[in-house]
């Protein structure tokens, strides 16, 4: 993974030293809210409802075991003992101190982490597929390409008041492990004729009005990759809306404009950039690469024994496919039965970074679904460290199931919240484990957020929920057949929402349906999309 050299390190330190005198400012009253807003959100500081969230950057995922033994530390001294991992590979803490701030951005540091553009009108964390690297059916590992856009985008100083945040996916597979075309900006490595390149996908998003990108470009050369990206994100600042936060994502501008003409000027502008020098030297590319290796992998190839009922059913859900023979990436599930998805304790953080260190050669992801990957497990090792998963409480074998939700905060938490995502999260898995469907169900993602802005995705969901305000009530509207794979597709609300007990029921009417109706092979959304949305609102709602 990458490493920071000294430039990298000067300058966060430089940032913690800023930040630190700005939170004492605030402080002693010497700033006021409305001016400490701004400078405080630049380095991922939230007021929540009840106390500050601090977002801290993991880029593309990727962090070694001493950095999650210092996320874990954070947790212990100024949280209340967990992390909350995010749908942008990223970690908050939801009970910070302001005048614990400054401390917490110097411990992340040493560990070369930071909070910057974690928050803002800028571009934010760039993701990744999480098994990159890894992955038997990439072209290339997409962190190197990854990290070049993120050295680019950190404090560009043009990009740094966009009319909205900025978000950036970077995969090198047909297989979209990270919602790569509900993103600003969405790039996939591809290879024609024996030469890398990158499709570019641009103005898509979530949200309140939530689009799939389209694709405006089918190969940039790598060489020019930054260029590219600079001469999208030019247009869209030249052009985005200021006037109004509901239309000011590049996805309305691209709606707007019609991708043809968005595609034209970004065309022109791009012919003007290529002669400005923008794209660094291609050393540069080459030197990054050369932070990413693959492991040292042994080449033993023994398949584990399956003796044991309950690991052989933990290996078919929660272990993927790896490049290297003899070798799996392994999915930590982070949603056990009736838990807040994406919680992890500090005492779990240690235990993930002892794992990394002694079975996946110091690594882990972080997934956009809110788990945790070991990228580079042997076969040999996995016996044992299910058993330590298991001892965690993190062995639970649900990865893609009906248990594997993905849920923001909510309004536990989020002061812009309409409605509580957590404990709806924990009463749909808790009847789904009561009721022995789940393995029936198979594959079957369920996404719920909270309010409109969509942090849980609940438009990418094979069935998804949204909370919203009903004059003073809680009410959740269920949405059907999303998905944010290969075949991304936005989900439809079903009909009349449902109260906090009334949803939990319709989940189950709808995969009562599903299960009614599916043919030999078909998932969820496969029936979904056969059959439509009539059958299963006529049991909704007849």
């Amino acid at each position: 993974m990458y490493a920071y050299d000294q430039y990298d390190q000067a300058m966060v330190d430089a940032r913690v030293a800023e930040f630190r005198d700005q939170c004492e400012r605030r402080l002693a009253g010497k700033l006021t809210e409305d001016q400490f807003k701004p400078l405080r959100l630049m380095n991922g500081l939230y007021l929540q409802l009840h106390a500050y969230m601090l977002r801290v950057a993991i880029p593309y995922g990727t962090l070694n075991g001493g950095q999650m033994r210092t996320l874990a530390d954070i947790a212990e001294k100024y949280d209340r003992g967990y992390g909350h991992f995010t749908t942008r590979q990223n970690i908050q803490y939801n009970w910070i101190k302001l005048e614990d701030a400054g401390d917490i951005l110097a411990d992340l540091a040493k560990v070369e982490m930071h909070a910057i553009q974690t928050s803002g009108n800028c571009i934010r964390n760039i993701s990744s597929d999480h098994f990159a690297g890894a992955a038997a059916d990439e072209v290339a590992d997409p962190r190197p390409y990854a990290e070049l856009l993120r050295q680019w985008s950190s404090f560009h100083p043009e990009f740094s008041y966009l009319p909205r945040k900025f978000k950036i996916c970077v995969i090198a597979s047909e297989n979209d492990r990270a919602a790569m075309r509900l993103h600003d900006i969405g790039i996939r490595i591809v290879e024609r004729d024996g030469e890398l390149g990158a499709q570019f996908y641009v103005g898509g998003g979530m949200g309140r009005t939530p689009m799939i990108a389209p694709l405006i470009r089918e190969f940039v050369p790598l060489d020019q990759l930054v260029t590219y990206s600079e001469a999208c994100l030019r247009v869209y600042n030249r052009y985005g809306r200021r006037d109004n936060k509901y239309k000011a994502r590049i996805k309305i501008l691209v709606h707007e404009l019609g991708a043809e003409e968005y595609t034209r000027q970004v065309e022109e502008e791009f012919a003007h950039l290529l002669d400005q020098g923008v794209e660094p030297p291609l050393a540069e590319l080459e030197r990054i690469k050369g932070f990413f290796p693959d492991p040292a992998f042994d080449a033993a190839d023994a398949e584990p024994d399956r003796s044991d009922p309950d690991f052989a059913v933990w290996l078919d859900h929660n272990t993927h496919a790896h490049k290297m023979p003899g070798h799996v990436s392994a999915i930590v599930s982070l949603k056990p039965v009736g838990g807040i998805p994406g919680d992890a304790t500090d005492a779990q953080m240690r235990v993930l970074a002892d794992l990394a260190e002694k079975y996946s050669f110091d690594e882990l992801r972080i997934m956009h679904t809110q788990n945790v990957v070991l990228p580079h497990v042997s076969k040999a090792d996995l016996y044992a460290l299910w058993q330590a998963l298991n001892e965690a409480g993190m062995g639970t074998p649900n990865a893609d199931l009906m248990g594997d939700i993905i849920a923001c905060p909510g309004l536990d938490y989020c002061s812009l919240a309409n409605a509580r995502s957590i404990p709806i999260a924990q009463r749909i898995s808790e009847r789904f484990a009561a009721n022995g469907k789940e393995a029936a169900l198979g594959e079957l993602k369920l996404k719920i957020s909270g309010c409109i802005n969509a942090c849980g995705h609940h438009h990418a969901g094979h069935i998804g929920i949204l909370g919203v305000d009903r004059k003073g009530t809680e009410n959740y509207q269920l949405l059907l057949g999303g998905s944010e794979a290969e075949d991304t597709s936005l989900a439809k609300i079903t009909g009349p929402g449902f109260d906090e007990h009334g949803i939990v029921d319709a989940v189950e009417t709808a995969a009562g349906v599903y299960l009614r109706e599916r043919t030999e092979g078909e998932r969820f959304l496969d029936t979904y999309r056969r059959i439509g949305m009539a059958p299963f609102k006529e049991a909704l709602y007849d």
